[in-house]
């Protein structure tokens, strides 16, 4: 059964509407909007710091006309700027806040220097100051001046979302922050600060920065003579690795190598660590080589006039060019015809009449 154009085109944008949307998609929150347009207002204010009013006499023009730096020519330029065309919402709220940052501009900038604070914070309500969130801007977990005691992040800091709880920093835990983690030790805890600084790489849990400070060794490490060292894997009973592989020991583990093609077995890399080696190779100072069958004492090519050619672990045998290969030899051209004229040519049997 085929779907009516129009069916099809509805289940089509009801599936799309399904969809999850991408993160980058999200669109930003009424502060995020709110901080955005207020730092393109100060960046109006640096681009246009060294302007004046364009004309032939700028002196008589601000004595006259009233100084350009605080002059609405001037906030125009900024206004003009602050959204792209395309922007709709950010154009939407310029328009909708435009007498409030002109209000702001002619009369208050001076008793409230801070735009963001004055405008996202306090007139709109969109955004809270630092070290503050939600609803109604309560200070953050451990404070508004040090939030999460400077090891951690606020939610919800700086808007009006959040729960003020803390997202602790790597190293940190607890619901202030002041904690340690495992793999870290406390090296500075006052009333006013907590450092959490990482353990030696050996440790689990540990009360200063070496491996004699573990309380707790971590895996592929063991406690000897009072501090915790590494456990060579490689050196264990059973090896580790497969037969065609060597072990490579690391700090609180190994590897598992494949030996050199040469090598039937081995205890390291390359051809000179072979235990054995395989078919066509032999030991030749003191590493697994190829051997030369072409060049042996004892052919290796057997059939007369046939050429050897040596390859890695084996020789392949070849007749020459021109010649026919016969299961006993390679046969040059002129006897190969040779043989052919003297064989005699067996004519039919007549029977008599």
């Amino acid at each position: 059964m085929r779907l009516p154009r129009r069916a099809a085109l509805g289940l089509l944008s009801l599936l799309l509407l399904l969809l999850p949307a991408p993160e980058a998609a999200k669109k930003p929150t009424p502060c995020q909007r709110c901080r955005g347009l207020v730092d393109k207002f100060n960046q109006g204010l640096v681009d246009t710091a060294k302007k004046n009013f364009g004309g032939g006499n700028t002196a008589w023009e601000e004595k006259t006309l009233s100084k350009y730096e605080s002059s609405e020519i001037r906030l125009l330029e900024i206004l003009e700027g602050l959204c792209e065309s395309s922007d709709f919402e950010c154009n939407q709220m310029l328009e909708a806040q435009e007498e409030h940052l002109e209000a702001w501009w002619l009369q208050l900038k001076n008793e409230y220097p801070d735009l963001f604070e004055w405008f996202c914070v306090k007139t709109l309500k969109l955004c809270c100051s630092p070290g503050t969130y939600g609803p109604d801007c309560l200070a953050c977990q451990g404070g508004s001046q040090r939030p999460c005691s400077g090891n951690g992040h606020c939610s919800g800091d700086g808007s009006r979302q959040g729960d003020g709880s803390c997202r602790c920093h790597v190293g940190y835990q607890g619901p202030l922050c002041t904690d340690c983690m495992d793999g870290y030790f406390s090296s500075l805890r006052n009333e006013t600060h907590s450092v959490c600084t990482a353990c030696d790489e050996s440790c689990k849990t540990c009360s200063g920065p070496t491996n004699r400070d573990c309380g707790e060794c971590e895996v592929g490490w063991v406690l000897d003579e009072g501090a915790c060292v590494d456990v060579d894997e490689c050196a264990a009973e059973t090896p580790p690795c497969s037969a065609a592989q060597f072990c490579k020991n690391a700090n609180g583990s190994y590897t598992c190598e494949e030996c050199d093609s040469s090598c039937v077995g081995c205890t390291g890399e390359g051809p000179g660590n072979c235990k054995e080696c395989i078919p066509g190779y032999a030991r030749e100072h003191g590493q697994c080589a190829d051997v030369d069958e072409c060049s042996l004492a004892e052919k290796a090519c057997v059939r007369k006039n046939e050429n050897c050619y040596n390859t890695p672990g084996s020789y392949v045998c070849v007749c020459p060019d021109g010649f026919e290969e016969t299961e006993d030899a390679c046969v040059p051209p002129a006897e190969a015809e040779a043989t052919e004229e003297e064989s005699p040519t067996q004519l039919p049997a007549h029977e008599d009449l």
